[in-house]
């Protein structure tokens, strides 16, 4: 199932073969790569596409998706210059997890959270959902600013690990509650 998710200066899209230069551009940096889980380095063309065709299945898999995998397109550029995911979506439950990266030469400028409020807003009122679970590495103190500022919470900690770089790091996890976020936006 192909969703667009649409701001004011982005749209958060299904990934393409077209995306595959900016994909591996953008997490084939090391600064970028020591912040997510499950990101190789180096990260090669080859694990882009890899990735292009995971996101194809994962969106033809069901009618009611476990996972929303997005590229996040700046209007401006008509280029991909991040992604940012929805998954692990259990409906009985009424929860998901997700992560977000920001290529280096666009971070710093708000697409992160204009990117992270779409899809939170898409995860609430057209998914239904009442939970969100996020999470950063120890010492990604950008993207705790940022997930606090959208109301999420501290949760607890877990030991993780970066496939990047191969070190042991914790992950603080976070949640954001419906209830909580209805109170910020009305």
């Amino acid at each position: 199932m192909d969703i667009e998710i649409e701001t004011s200066r982005l749209v958060l899209r299904p990934w393409s073969e077209a995306d595959i230069e900016q994909l591996t551009l953008g997490l084939n940096d090391l600064d970028v790569a020591k912040w997510l889980a499950f990101v190789p380095h180096p990260y090669t063309a080859s694990h882009a596409r890899d990735w292009v065709s995971r996101c194809r299945e994962i969106a033809s898999a069901s009618a009611q998706p476990t996972a929303y995998e997005f590229a996040i397109e700046l209007k401006s550029e008509l280029r991909a210059i991040g992604g940012i995911s929805l998954n692990k979506i259990d409906p009985a439950a009424g929860t998901a997890g997700g992560g977000i990266w920001i290529a280096n030469g666009y971070q710093g400028r708000g697409y992160g959270r204009e990117a992270f409020d779409a899809k939170i807003r898409f995860a609430f009122r057209d998914l239904g959902l009442t939970k969100l679970v996020n999470g950063y590495f120890d010492g990604n103190e950008s993207s705790w600013a940022m997930q606090r500022k959208l109301g999420y919470r501290p949760a607890g900690e877990v030991p993780s690990r970066c496939m990047a770089d191969g070190r042991q790091t914790i992950e603080h996890v976070t949640t954001l509650l419906r209830s909580d976020w209805q109170g910020r936006v009305g």
